[in-house]
């Protein structure tokens, strides 16, 4: 059977499918016909032959998901439909009883219909859809379902990506869910978040092991001033646990300017890259060895002017402080920041005696603060402690190779994510 498939040039994440009209062409003379009508006109004149028509071919019926008379779907259903081979779907409608049509698009991959906003609780909708033969010729299926009651268990999920901000050119898509997803119900989960790009990127989706998290990024950095449209479809989608998503989460943020921070153990160092010219140098003191500071490529998650650092729990009590601090910029969960430090300007450059921060002087710390956005990446290498999967935004810390891997789904050469 042939897929679902898209027809005519290929629709952008969250738009519209019009519905056509069924058409007939050919003689003039002769009347549109639909397959299985009726026969010959009753009202023939007597001894008068009726003209001789022959229908043309047209798609066979075909099976449309959900089927006729369904009852209790969840509130995320698709349309979908079973196909003869060269035949594709060239028209979709639904609407709910007693009102009016429900906007949607089909996936790039043809497989299935999908509404632009979740369906609502224990409605009655009909879906028409229309398919277009090989030769040209149409047919069409209809079938009407009923949605569930509203479910009692839901799970929290969240999106870290606003409208209307600009961000770093590492930022990834972050979508966080409470409690995780199980592996086994990652898959369904994944196919509901979209994203798409402007200009086209490649992309891919990776789960933290715990399910708490899932990242979206592409093979390197998002281009400056790239557009992200982002739509994590959850509500309604059932779960393993009896679970349903809470809610659909919707963004459209645009990427700056590309500002790249390289920080070196080996040198204490710390060069700043903004569009692709080195233009500054910033001496830096890290983690000593007792509390050393992650290596991998992280990213500024929150930045705060000024704050307190309060570590007064802490099991050691050798790192127990509560200390007033400037221009921090936090790029790990567990407490790893970019900071001015005045009290190390005079080790900065040529020894580590942090907490596992990277400590700066006041005036780069003012400097860099006015520059950098969340979003923006940050790589130290050469540190005795590997970055922890899950410790901060940490999509741009794994190969492309290795990212790919965390897909619940199968990833084309390249990357692609399930943009509508």
């Amino acid at each position: 059977m042939a897929r679902f498939t898209r027809a005519g040039a290929v629709v952008g994440a969250l738009t519209l499918v019009a519905s056509l009209a069924l058409t007939a062409c050919g003689d003039e003379q002769k009347k549109p016909e639909f397959v299985g009508g009726t026969g010959p006109s009753a009202s023939a004149e007597p001894g008068t032959a009726e003209p001789t028509t022959s229908a043309a071919p047209s798609v066979p019926a075909f099976t449309l998901s959900p089927g006729d008379g369904t009852k209790n779907k969840p509130v995320s259903t698709e349309i979908s439909a079973k196909l003869p081979d060269g035949a594709k779907v060239s028209t979709v409608t639904l609407t709910a009883a007693g009102g009016g049509a429900v906007a949607g698009t089909l996936r790039t991959d043809g497989s299935a219909w999908v509404p632009s906003a979740p369906l609502k609780y224990g409605t009655r909708y009909t879906a028409t859809v229309t398919a277009t033969g090989a030769d040209g010729t149409s047919s069409q299926g209809t079938s009407s379902f009923t949605t569930m009651a509203k479910p009692r268990s839901t799970i929290g999920s969240g999106l870290y990506l606003f409208d209307d901000k600009s961000y770093g050119v590492a930022m990834p898509v972050v979508t966080e869910f409470h409690p995780g997803i199980p592996k086994k119900d990652r898959a369904a989960v994944q196919k509901r978040m979209f994203v798409r790009t402007d200009p086209p990127q490649p992309g891919a989706w990776h789960w933290v092991d715990n399910g708490t998290q899932a990242y979206y990024r592409a093979p390197e950095y998002w281009q400056p001033g790239t557009t992200l449209t982002v739509r994590i479809a959850l509500a309604g989608v059932p779960l393993s646990n009896g679970r349903y998503g809470d809610v659909d989460r919707k963004a459209t943020a645009k990427i700056g300017r590309s500002f790249v921070m390289k920080v070196d153990n080996a040198t204490k160092k710390m060069t700043v890259y903004e569009n692709g010219a080195l233009v500054r140098t910033v001496p830096v003191s890290l983690g000593k060895k007792s509390t050393p500071s992650s290596s991998g490529t992280m990213v500024v998650m929150e930045k705060k002017e000024a704050t307190t650092f309060d570590t007064r729990d802490d099991p050691d009590p050798a790192n127990r402080y509560v200390t007033d601090i400037e221009f921090a910029q936090r790029i790990t969960w567990g407490g790893e920041y970019i900071h001015a430090a005045p009290w190390s300007e005079h080790v900065q450059g040529r020894r580590n005696v942090s907490h596992g921060c990277v400590n700066v002087s006041m005036a780069n710390a003012r400097w860099l603060f006015n520059k950098t956005r969340i979003g923006d990446p940050i790589t130290v290498k050469g540190t005795e402690r590997r970055l922890a999967a899950g410790n901060g935004w940490t999509a741009w810390s794994l190969s492309w190779s290795e990212f790919v891997k965390g897909s619940a789904l199968p990833v084309p050469a390249g990357g692609s994510g399930p943009a509508l």
